[in-house]
């Protein structure tokens, strides 16, 4: 971009990020799985809003509201007793699974986790891993709709993925505003890595943000870098106008 096209697009995001950065954005008409994050006061359960965002927002939003959130505190034996529910590629004995895990994990404490890896070299992708080696620790189950709700430690380290779901609980997480929660308070806005979706994908190559063909992890964090030319200490705060702009074939 020249530097007319640069002062130009980043004024209109600017805008379009103000614009959207308000509760109205989130209704049942207006569908996403932040709307019931919103409500809960346990990190586990805005994880939960986070982990199942995939597919149909709207069936997003039907299924995290048929939780009952209160069974992350209650004896084992209950959450199998009353958890009776299914979505996409998790069978019931799956979400049965992901709650016991976190119900182990129990209140408090997933940001210092985080921080175990993340406090490193400040790489948000680090403290991702060590949750899910936390959640390994805490629950030897396996399959492939449980595995593809908490994700994979590569062997190699690398990220291969663009760990979308994870990467949009820390933006809810993380930043503070009129629609994300803000109450992380030990992890940086600037290291954040945009929840790259399809959406928010065709979106920055429509706008020349991004080149990379391939949506993958190096997708996100070339657009995250992008971004940063704009706003170098908040970059995703532009993720959610991006996405509704991608959702909605919006022009700007």
């Amino acid at each position: 971009m020249n530097g007319r096209d640069f002062t130009g697009l980043r004024e209109r995001l600017e805008r379009e990020a103000a614009k959207r950065d308000d509760p109205s954005e989130l209704s049942l008409d207006r569908p996403d799985p932040l709307l019931v994050a919103r409500e809960q006061k346990d990190d586990r359960a805005v994880l939960l809003c986070a982990l199942f965002g995939y597919g149909n927002a709207g069936k997003i939003v039907e299924l995290l509201q048929s939780f009952d959130f209160s069974l992350l505190d209650m004896e084992e034996g209950a959450i199998r007793r009353e958890l009776d529910a299914y979505y996409r590629f998790q069978s019931r004995e799956d979400i049965i699974q992901i709650f016991l895990t976190l119900r182990r994990l129990g209140r408090g404490g997933m940001e210092e986790l985080f921080m175990e890896g993340y406090g490193r070299r400040r790489r948000v992708i680090e403290g991702v891993f060590s949750l899910i080696r936390h959640f390994e620790s805490l629950n030897p189950f396996e399959s492939r709709g449980y595995r593809f709700l908490i994700g994979r430690v590569p062997s190699d380290g690398r990220p291969r993925s663009t760990y979308k779901r994870w990467m949009m609980f820390l933006r809810w997480m993380v930043r503070q505003g009129a629609l994300d929660l803000g109450r992380w308070r030990m992890v940086e806005r600037a290291d954040l890595i945009i929840p790259l979706d399809t959406h928010t994908f065709h979106t920055g190559r429509r706008l020349g943000l991004l080149r990379r063909r391939t949506y993958d992890w190096k997708a996100a964090v070339e657009l995250t870098e992008a971004l940063k030319k704009f706003s170098p200490e908040d970059p995703v705060k532009y993720d959610f106008a991006l996405y509704r702009l991608g959702q909605e074939k919006g022009e700007i």
